[in-house]
């Protein structure tokens, strides 16, 4: 599972998100698009950035929404780095995704079954030949 490239990542969290479906809605928690990005989500990728680059639309634009994830990735990716001295494998950047940075550190049990969801997915492309 270490050999999980980013790519392969973004994909399944595509599908554990959203099914797949670039219109997705979970209004409860204002979550939409193929990765059910939230707005304070989008809130942070431009703070990172610097810029205010990317909108509450941009969540339902699927090279958008990746370019996002891809952005948070790098950052949070590093931040870990620097914390424990490893590299990030794909399942915290997955935890991370889900359940935020701090959260992993905090109550990474919260993410449990997220993790395994994805996990799942991606076992099941690598079955693919």
């Amino acid at each position: 599972m270490d050999t999980i490239t980013t790519n392969v990542l973004i994909a399944a969290l595509m599908i554990v998100e959203s099914g797949g479906n670039p219109i997705a809605v979970n209004a409860k928690e204002d979550a939409v698009g193929i990765l059910k990005i939230r707005p304070i989500f989008v809130e942070d990728v431009n703070r990172i950035i610097g810029t205010d680059f990317y909108t509450l639309e941009d969540r339902y634009n699927i090279g958008d929404s990746i370019g996002m994830a891809r952005v948070y990735f790098r950052y949070y990716g590093r931040k870990y780095e620097e914390r424990t001295g490893e590299e990030p494998k794909p399942e915290h950047l997955a935890r991370m995704f889900a359940g935020g940075y701090y959260g992993l550190f905090a109550h990474p049990e919260r993410t449990d079954e997220y993790w395994k969801k994805v996990q799942k997915v991606v076992e099941s492309f690598m079955e693919v030949k």
